[in-house]
């Protein structure tokens, strides 16, 4: 009996062995197997419920025309504190998933304060700033001891002898470290294929900015058109009845020759002239032959010139003769002011100690502080943005036409309708806020689709007829953008340092608003076709710990993360011992004698 068992104990080992020798092979054979068909067959899985590590199909189509090497050479590196390290390790991961679609991307982390050289260290700072690097300035304390931190959130991007900046860091006011950092992650992915897209465009598209009703002066809209220049070829044009002002004929196969369109998009900034008929035909014609408009436009005129010399001044309406063709389109502009309680401050002098007036900040109501809510590609994750005497926009029903709202005043806010006084007297009382009840109201519009012609019924038969006028009655699919104050694209003149200030930038407060950066992507959007700006609406869920929990009860889940984890290892051996005693032990007790 006992050679018996003997017997049958060496031959279930034989065939033990047998069997792990053929699984061996087997998983063998399958890795060689996947590795082979991964080889022919490129693809990534990604299990987070976000999809927070997949490139957009986008991105994907614009690595696979990348055909020589892009250079990333980023600014993250060395002893940095928690939530910018983890920005860098999210623009290494990112990038890594870039070059895994196409290995001409390459990267190279760097720390612009590893040199022990004060002065090189200096001189470095000071390059990175004039190649377009905004530098973050942090106090840091460290083993006790507290010291100055110069960090540059960015990189340097260089495609066949051209180079571009990036910023990494997109700072939000009236937000914490965590949601910055958040929103920083979102936009990491369409921050650095937006700069691929850009060196990679041999030809810059062409855009418009329109003069000759009054619009802002080159010197007050020069941070823009510089910023703009980076990514287009911008022109400053002045219409004059020309035909070939925006539009260009060219030779077709017919007798006629074919007008086309010189710009992709045009921007009109702040007129405070009234447009013709005759420019506004040329308008609305290059809008039918798919040309994108950004319209910028004051419905009530104010200045705060003089409520520098006086305590009040009347907004009055703006009669720039826009209105019509705005209002078939689907954008109607209404003749009021919007105060808001979420407003910018501004100084106002409040009494004087001999030869020295002197100043107070106050909340000033009709500059509004605009928080963008919406979850569009446009707004998504920007900056407040300042407005001054912004008023309020409707939508109009016009058929094949798409409105969507982009911006709004905050929850407390009103409307004054032209004319309206404006007085500071209303700074010396606190406000009532019952008065405020009017709602958040819409102050950004999106218009997209087939635009009937504002000339349809109104241009004579003979000139409709004229083929070599080109007139459509029909737009093809295109879009426009209405935002009702033009002073979101001025920027600000110092007198005393005699140049003018980055655009969004207050003087008073100090701070830098997303007035930039909502130009920008508003004109992005309107003349990108690629969707690559649809990233931008991409959202990261925060999944952060409560705070108050972990104060309350510290030990208990430091105990609980300590513990769990070696009482399961050791419950899982006590349970497999249990279970191998119950299989073996009657063998042993039959090997005995």
């Amino acid at each position: 009996m006992v050679k018996l068992f003997e017997g049958t104990m060496t031959n279930r080992k034989k065939n033990i062995r047998r069997s792990n020798v053929y699984q061996l092979v087997f998983g063998i054979v399958i890795i060689l197997l996947v590795n082979i068909i991964a080889s022919f067959l490129f693809t990534r899985i990604d299990l987070t419920s976000e999809k927070r590590y997949s490139l957009s199909p986008a991105t994907k189509k614009l690595l696979k025309k990348v055909d020589d090497v892009v250079f990333f050479k980023v600014f993250l590196n060395g002893d940095l504190p928690p939530g910018f390290q983890r920005l860098s390790n999210e623009t290494k991961e990112m990038l890594d998933e870039f070059r895994a679609y196409n290995k001409n991307i390459q990267y190279q982390f760097v720390d612009p304060s590893e040199n022990p050289n004060v002065k090189e260290r200096n001189d470095t700072y000071r390059m990175l700033v004039e190649r377009g690097l905004q530098p973050t300035d942090l106090r840091v304390t460290r083993k006790g001891e507290s010291s100055q931190l110069i960090i540059f959130p960015g990189a340097l991007v260089s495609y066949r002898g051209h180079e571009i900046p990036v910023q990494l860091l997109m700072a939000q006011l009236q937000e914490g470290s965590e949601q910055v950092l958040n929103t920083s992650v979102q936009s990491l992915e369409y921050n650095l294929a937006s700069a691929v897209q850009i060196l990679m465009t041999p030809v810059k598209p062409r855009l418009a900015i329109i003069e000759g009703h009054g619009e802002l002066s080159q010197i007050q809209s020069i941070d823009l058109q510089n910023e703009l220049s980076a990514f287009y070829s911008v022109d400053r044009v002045t219409m004059d009845h020309k035909i070939n002002s925006l539009a260009v004929r060219i030779k077709s196969d017919s007798s006629h020759d074919v007008l086309l369109n010189k710009y992709r998009a045009i921007i009109i900034v702040k007129p405070v002239k009234p447009f013709d008929e005759k420019d506004k035909f040329l308008i609305d014609q290059f809008i039918m032959r798919g040309g994108r408009i950004l319209w910028l436009i004051d419905p009530v005129f104010a200045s705060m010139d003089s409520l520098q010399k006086y305590n009040t001044t009347i907004g009055i309406p703006n009669d720039i003769n826009l209105e019509d063709i705005l209002f078939n389109y689907g954008a109607r502009l209404n003749l009021n002011l919007v105060q808001d309680m979420n407003a910018l401050q501004i100084p106002v002098k409040t009494g004087q100690i001999g030869n020295q007036p002197q100043f107070d900040f106050f909340k000033w109501f009709f500059f509004p502080i605009l928080v963008p809510v919406m979850n569009h590609p446009i707004v998504n994750g920007l900056n407040a943005v300042k407005t001054e005497f912004i008023s309020s926009l409707d939508t109009v029903a016009v058929p094949g036409v798409k409105k969507t709202f982009l911006l709004a005043t905050s929850p407390y806010s009103r409307t004054v309708n032209a004319p309206a006084l404006i007085d500071l007297e209303i700074l010396r009382e606190p406000p009532d806020e019952r008065m405020f009840n009017k709602g958040p109201q819409p102050v950004a519009l999106l218009l997209e689709g087939e635009f009937p012609s504002a000339f349809l019924y109104r241009i004579p038969p003979e000139l409709s007829a004229n083929e070599g006028l080109g007139f459509r009655s029909k737009s093809k699919n295109t879009r426009m953008i209405v935002i009702s104050d033009g002073d979101v694209a001025k920027n600000d003149f110092s007198h005393k340092e005699g140049y003018p200030l980055p655009l969004g930038y207050d003087q008073y407060s100090r701070q830098t608003f997303g007035n930039k950066e909502l130009v920008l992507n508003a004109v992005n959007f309107l003349i990108d076709d690629s969707g690559l700006i649809s990233i931008r609406s991409r959202e990261l869920k925060l999944r952060l710990l409560d705070g108050n929990k972990i104060a309350k009860n510290r030990l208990f889940w430091q105990l609980l993360n300590i513990l769990l984890p070696v009482g399961f290892i050791l419950g899982f051996g006590f349970v497999r011992y249990r279970i191998r005693k119950a299989i073996y032990a009657p063998f042993a007790r039959k090997k005995q004698p």
